[in-house]
């Protein structure tokens, strides 16, 4: 018979909302684990526009409550993880054809003054007209425009630093590992795991059990529970594309299309821009999604309406799909489907609970979080209360309390490393960098070089201690090392890991 374990919470899906999840019940004193049967941020959440923001144009949908609180999070989040989230300044060119400029000014003042606002600066008018880093990559019809704050974030590694707070605060996180099915019993959950790798199984119980399977949110209840909900979700994909950097400055852009859309050009990876994204309902597996043709004409238009330098497919170097489980509110375009966050809890009263999260968004994935566990605590005997508000994610306990002095003096103790690695690594572990080269003086220490500034020695930190279990969990989750990385340089990677097979250390 299969051996079983009990937990006060198994949370289903390793995206965003699951290891926020997970990491808040960790931390109030419950046992939980975690379950997703790919790998960490594999899907959803790191195929995101990487933006912590309010979203502005939300506003327009009069979403007041759900504004203010991506307001107010950007800067909790801020505190929370300097290293890996940082603010920038976003240029609006005023486009009179979609908005007038007294409406987007109104909406810039209440995007100000919403969220009790801190640290980002505010917004103000600007003149791209006149020379300046601003207005020189625009079009001659570009006149007048607005900037305003908002924060990036490393979206992949945000997942994986909330699951490594969990499991530092008691919880188990398993990767690879499906839940092929979850039965009430005892007033508890009977939960089927099933390892992706080996085949093997386990079973084990828990007092609550969470669906947060994001875009399979609604099948994992049907299939895998047997269970109807009367919430529905709307699959709605976003499309990015990765040209050459197509601008100077650090300053990103968010251009009003003439479908009232909008569309953000932000500077990435250094040498790239980042374009999107695009809003289109989706059937199908949600793990299949890629972007269209039209899209990437879309996307290549609207910023071809702008930009001087004018952009086609072919300059395309790179793109992504992702699909957003988006609460279905009935709304008629993609656009305006919320992206507020809704839960169907069913059980109590001797009946365990199941709570599942339809919708969300990233920047309120703390908050998420803290009303799922305010929901589930009157039936599970929390011993702890709220308590994220003012915790460090790992790495972001940074001893300066900013990250450009703690670049510093990281540098200035290891100065063999190579600026652009030294930045890398600080950026991508803040505090916890040190721990990659912690007794090492030079590059001949770092051990096997793949290629780029990728080591061995930071390979065998992710699957030490972040659950990489294969080149892509790296290259295009832990890191965005795939896009600077040629072909034989992938190539080592895949090699690394076919000699020396993931074994988990975090449990």
């Amino acid at each position: 018979m299969a051996k079983r374990e009990r937990f006060d919470l198994v949370v289903v899906g390793g995206g965003i909302n699951g290891a926020g999840i997970v990491r808040d019940a960790a931390g109030r004193g419950l046992s939980a684990l975690l379950v997703e049967r790919d790998d960490l941020a594999s899907h959803t959440s790191s195929w995101s526009s990487k933006l912590i923001h309010g979203g502005l144009r939300y506003l327009e949908h009069y979403e007041f409550r759900l504004v203010r609180e991506a307001l107010i999070e950007r800067e909790v989040l801020l505190r929370a993880a300097p290293h890996i989230i940082w603010p920038l300044t976003f240029v609006l060119p005023h486009s009179p054809e979609q908005r007038p400029a007294w409406l987007v000014r109104l909406g810039l003042f209440l995007y100000d003054h919403l969220g009790g606002r801190e640290i980002l600066p505010a917004s103000k008018a600007v003149d791209l007209a006149a020379p300046g880093p601003y207005g020189d990559p625009l079009q001659d019809w570009v006149k007048r425009g607005f900037t305003y704050s908002d924060c990036w974030v490393m979206d992949s590694r945000l997942v994986v630093l909330n699951a490594i707070d969990a499991v530092e605060r008691g919880a188990e996180v398993r990767t690879r590992t499906e839940c092929t099915r979850a039965v009430r019993e005892d007033a508890g959950w009977r939960v089927d795991l099933r390892c992706t790798r080996t085949g093997a199984t386990r079973t084990v119980q828990a007092r609550a059990l969470v669906n947060a399977a994001g875009p399979w949110v609604a099948r994992f209840l049907d299939e895998n529970l047997g269970h109807r909900s009367t919430k529905r979700v709307r699959l709605v994909k976003g499309s990015h594309i990765v040209t050459r950097r197509l601008h100077d400055g650090a300053h990103p852009y968010i251009l009003q299309n003439t479908d009232k859309r909008i569309v953000f050009v932000i500077p990435y990876e250094n040498e790239y821009s980042l374009i999107g994204t695009t809003d289109v309902d989706y059937e199908g597996n949600p793990a299949e999604a890629a972007i269209t043709p039209a899209e990437t004409d879309y996307l290549c238009a609207v910023v071809n309406r702008y930009f001087r330098r004018t952009i086609g497919p072919a300059d395309v170097v790179w793109s992504y799909a992702g699909v957003r489980p988006l609460y279905d509110d009935a709304s008629g375009s993609a656009s305006a489907v919320t992206r507020d966050y809704v839960f169907d809890v069913e059980g109590g009263a001797g009946r365990a609970p199941l709570l599942s999260v339809f919708g969300g968004k990233i920047t309120t994935y703390r908050k998420l979080a803290e009303h799922a566990l305010q929901r589930l605590c009157p039936l599970l005997d929390c011993p702890k209360g709220d308590w994220t508000a003012g915790a460090p994610l790992p790495g972001g306990d940074l001893p300066e309390g900013d990250f450009t002095a703690f670049l510093a003096r990281f540098r200035g103790d290891h100065p063999w490393l190579p600026a652009a690695l030294a930045t890398r690594l600080a950026r991508s572990y803040g505090s916890r960098a040190t721990a990659i080269i912690e007794g090492r003086r030079g590059l001949d220490d770092l051990g096997e070089h793949l290629g780029g500034d990728l080591y061995a020695a930071e390979l065998d930190y992710l699957v030490a201690h972040e659950w990489a279990m294969a080149p892509e969990d790296v290259l295009w989750r832990r890191s965005k090392l795939g896009l600077h990385l040629d072909e034989a340089a992938r190539r080592r990677v895949a090699d690394w890991f076919d000699r020396m097979p993931a074994k988990l250390s975090v449990a």
